[in-house]
């Protein structure tokens, strides 16, 4: 989608297409050992957390805390556990202002603000106390920037990979089809099928999705014999920045927080809650020059996700909220106090703080 909402022309694309096939294939690099030059452990200071490629183990200390380890991606921590009891709080929306908020441009100084009284969310009114009720609806809230000539490519063909990159956006945490539990292929068909790595995770997540292979790191899903969606609005805020990476490339990051309203599955279900997922993608738009890649398609570098109330320590494949009756049955978390909605820290930051802990305890939903 463009800009405007409009499509991309198929003639534009593949004009796009055909110019990144254009020049020599001279030893073209596959992109999974480029991979290996971003990858640290989480637990130190100086570096992004541990990187896919190694396919260690989940570190287990202290008999607490776990790390998704795996092929590419950074460390995606779940922070899920709502603490029983802090009803107010939970659902603190700011000062009641309905206004829309503008686009996010970079990254905010604070959290959104909360209110003292409890504002429950309903059927009609599924935002309702949330500093998402000013969010965007869908793509509305990602924001795109200004395209620039940057490594390989053109201007116009830096504002053709943004399009793709929001299409992907779209693919894999909004389109309906994805969000009841089907497989996301569209999603899939641009990820470079040459990264090995990335495809044997994609392969397993699906078939046998466990710690070290959860697509909720990529793809957001709720199984539909449990849980449904209220309505049809998805509300986000975030960003797409880019620029120019290895060997050329346009790396591409998305740092995107979504709220999805939901409810049981049980004909006649009113309690509405509320999962939160922000992920961060980083993709790298390689020259096939350079890069072992097919045209059209991105190279996977990292992603992280962290969940409120998607399920804690749970590899289902799905999502899977708790409702008041299984948070009061659960307690809160073994983690620090997060909320949500603060996109103020990066997402190493967050996970830092975190720390070991296995669940955290969510300020508000």
């Amino acid at each position: 989608m463009g800009k405007d909402g409009a499509s991309i022309p198929d003639e534009e694309w593949e004009r796009f297409l055909r110019e990144a096939e254009a020049g020599t294939r001279e030893a073209p690099e596959e992109p999974s050992a480029r991979a290996r030059m971003v990858a640290r452990r989480l637990r130190e200071e100086t570096g992004p957390p541990t990187g896919w490629r190694t396919h260690q183990p989940p570190r287990r200390r202290r008999g607490k805390g776990w790390y998704v380890v795996g092929l590419l991606a950074a460390v995606g921590l779940l922070v899920v556990a709502l603490a029983p009891g802090q009803v107010v709080g939970w659902f603190g929306g700011g000062d009641g202002d309905s206004t829309p908020l503008a686009a996010e441009s970079e990254r905010p100084d604070q959290p959104p603000a909360t209110q003292a009284a409890a504002q429950l969310p309903t059927l009609d009114e599924p935002f309702r106390g949330s500093p998402a009720a000013r969010w965007g609806d869908g793509t509305a809230g990602i924001s795109l920037p200004a395209a620039r000539a940057t490594g390989w490519m053109s201007k116009e063909q830096v504002a053709q990979v943004l399009d793709r990159t929001r299409d992907f956006l779209v693919a894999s945490s909004l389109d309906p089809g994805v969000l009841r539990g089907e497989r996301p292929k569209e999603a899939i068909a641009l990820i470079n099928p040459h990264q090995q790595d990335v495809q044997d995770y994609l392969a397993n997540a699906f078939r046998a999705p466990s710690r070290e292979n959860d697509p909720l790191l990529l793809f957001s899903r709720f199984a539909g014999t449990k849980t449904r969606l209220v309505g049809d609005v998805v509300k986000t805020r975030g960003r797409i920045t880019y620029r120019e990476g290895r060997l050329g490339a346009v790396e591409v990051t998305t740092d995107v927080t979504y709220v999805y309203p939901v409810v049981r599955a049980a004909a006649g279900s009113d309690e509405v809650a509320r999962t939160i997922a922000r992920r961060e993608i980083v993709m790298s738009w390689d020259n096939p020059a350079k890069v072992v890649i097919e045209p059209g398609t991105f190279s996977l570098v990292s992603y992280k996700v962290d969940t409120t109330n998607g399920g804690c320590a749970t590899f289902t494949g799905y999502f899977t909220p708790a409702f008041s009756a299984e948070r009061a049955a659960t307690g809160s978390g073994d983690g620090p106090e997060v909320d949500p909605y603060d996109r103020s820290a990066s997402m190493d930051a967050r996970m830092r703080e975190a720390g070991e802990a296995q669940c955290g305890t969510a300020t508000r939903s």
